[in-house]
């Protein structure tokens, strides 16, 4: 994806049947349908209207140059009046972006007193997107279907959670993901089919030797370090040991000259996304920590000890989360507060927590790790912001990707926590605690995740739409024997869908 602004194709059907006249009068409403919608402030992209289609080939043609084209994320069909549907199927099979059905017509209200067989045959949106439903449903064709006037505020919002979950799937697509290392030695959850995910979500995965990153990071010029340390100076509240004449001066330094060399290397190759590991750091002095933060800041994914599918995740999240408030970042279920009725999870990691999920002033300081066996590494600590969020893992179920999500209500902790040297959060999780967690660990949930403030459920079930990957959802509506039985369904349905 471009790093121009996305854009969404409004495709209206129709057929030549109804003569120019009525197809002028269709092309004039479907055109301000478009205009409604590419003003509307939920749906971050640029809706383009397209000409009505009324043939076969046109429609065929137009899904090509959709799938063509680099700033498209996605076409929205609408059938203003009745598009025989036999001339979608060659079109449909052709698409390769995501679809929105929008079921909608011209006009909000009827004008019951001038109703005549004129208006009946142009206003037609009623049985004709039924047609089209029909054969997207007989074609298998993964859509999202949202019904209602175009200019209501609760069809834009429907209609923006699709456009977002378009952006992430047209990110997923062309992302290059450097692993600097392997995975953690003997873990078992972020391990995984490299090949599958290449051919189910388009994003390559590739291993580079972490010494390839430190010859960069060795190369980095003084004042180049020098600059980025003044910065961080600027924009933190820096502890007085890493300030400039500090005791610890030169570890911030290192730590800048970190961020520099990842950030060569990852825009030189095209990577949107990467993965550490404190198992394999070379010839890396320290840990990277703030490096990681910063990057993870600007956009890219980044998934510790290895894991790819979580940086994957990251990076999808982030571009579907794009110019809204909150933010996103890698995360980690670490303890719990179990005192009953005020039951919570702590979470974060060694270092490595975005800091878009905090409106406050981050601290940079420098604390010893204890695993890694390198120098102490910088990192910048601070609370998450309170509000609605939702944590999303992935993991490799052996035949097929399973995507899990608990809608969670992050909240300040319940008492300072000043001797925690990392970045955290903390997080009631829907329905209960106990639900939640019981729903997570049989689902086969990771422990690493993506902790979002700025999507929420439907974005990403619309995602998994997009690319046919199984969701769990654990939310407020969850039943452990619902649950339970869900995963079974899936089970055997995914099963038997490889064979169709």
């Amino acid at each position: 994806m471009t790093a121009s602004r996305a854009q969404v194709w409004f495709l209206t059907g129709s057929q030549g049947l109804y003569g120019p006249e009525t197809l002028d009068q269709v092309a004039a409403q479907s055109r301000e349908i478009a205009e409604t919608l590419d003003a509307a402030k939920e749906i971050d992209a640029d809706v383009v209207w397209r000409p009505v289609l009324t043939t076969a080939d046109a429609i065929r043609r137009t899904m090509l140059e959709a799938n063509s084209g680099d700033d498209c994320v996605g076409v929205v069909a609408w059938m203003h009046t009745f598009s025989p549907a036999k001339m979608w199927i060659a079109g449909i099979d052709a698409l390769r972006k995501p679809l929105l059905h929008l079921h909608t017509q011209a006009g909000e209200s009827l004008p019951w007193a001038e109703i005549d067989m004129d208006f009946m045959n142009l206003n037609q949106a009623a049985h004709g997107d039924r047609e089209f439903g029909y054969i997207q449903t007989r074609l298998g064709a993964a859509r999202k279907t949202v019904a209602g006037y175009a200019a209501h505020p609760e069809v834009q919002a429907s209609v923006g959670s699709w456009v977002r979950a378009a952006k992430g799937a047209a990110k997923i697509r062309s992302l290059k993901l450097a692993r600097f290392g392997d995975n953690m030695r003997d873990v078992a959850v972020t391990e995984g089919d490299k090949v599958e995910a290449q051919r189910r979500f388009g994003v390559s995965v590739n291993t580079y030797g972490v010494n390839d990153l430190v010859e960069i990071v060795d190369a980095v010029g003084d004042a180049e370090v020098d600059t980025l340390a003044a910065t961080y100076d600027e924009q933190y509240d820096v502890m007085a040991s890493l300030r400039p004449g500090g005791e610890q001066r030169e570890s911030l330094r290192y730590a800048a000259r970190i961020e520099l060399g990842m950030r060569q290397f990852l825009t030189a190759g095209g990577f949107g996304a990467f993965t550490t590991n404190f198992e394999d750091l070379g010839g890396l002095r320290q840990l990277p920590g703030i490096a990681v933060q910063r990057l993870m800041a600007d956009g890219y994914g980044f998934g510790g000890e290895g894991d790819w599918k979580t940086s994957v995740m990251l990076a999808t999240i982030k571009a579907m989360g794009e110019g809204r408030s909150g933010g996103t970042s890698f995360m980690e279920d670490y303890t719990y507060h179990l005192v009953p009725g005020e039951e919570k999870i702590l979470g974060a990691h060694m270092l490595e927590v975005c800091p878009t999920i905090t409106s406050s002033r981050p601290k940079a300081e420098i604390h010893p790790l204890g695993i890694g066996g390198r120098q102490d590494p910088v990192r910048l600590v601070f609370d998450a912001d309170p509000g609605a969020a939702v944590i999303v893992g992935i993991a490799d179920m052996g035949e097929r990707f399973r995507l899990v999500l608990n809608a969670v209500d992050v909240v300040a902790p319940t008492e300072p926590l000043p001797k925690l040297p990392v970045a955290r959060a903390v997080w009631e999780p829907q329905p209960d605690f106990r639900t939640s967690t019981q729903a997570w660990l049989t689902a086969g949930g990771p422990h690493h995740t993506v902790l979002s403030t700025a999507v929420g459920v439907e974005e990403i079930d619309d995602f998994a739409e997009m690319m046919r990957t199984e969701l769990l959802v654990i939310d407020n509506d969850t039943t452990m024997r619902g649950f339970t039985k869900e995963i079974r369904w899936n089970q055997a349905y995914h099963r038997l869908a490889q064979g169709f």
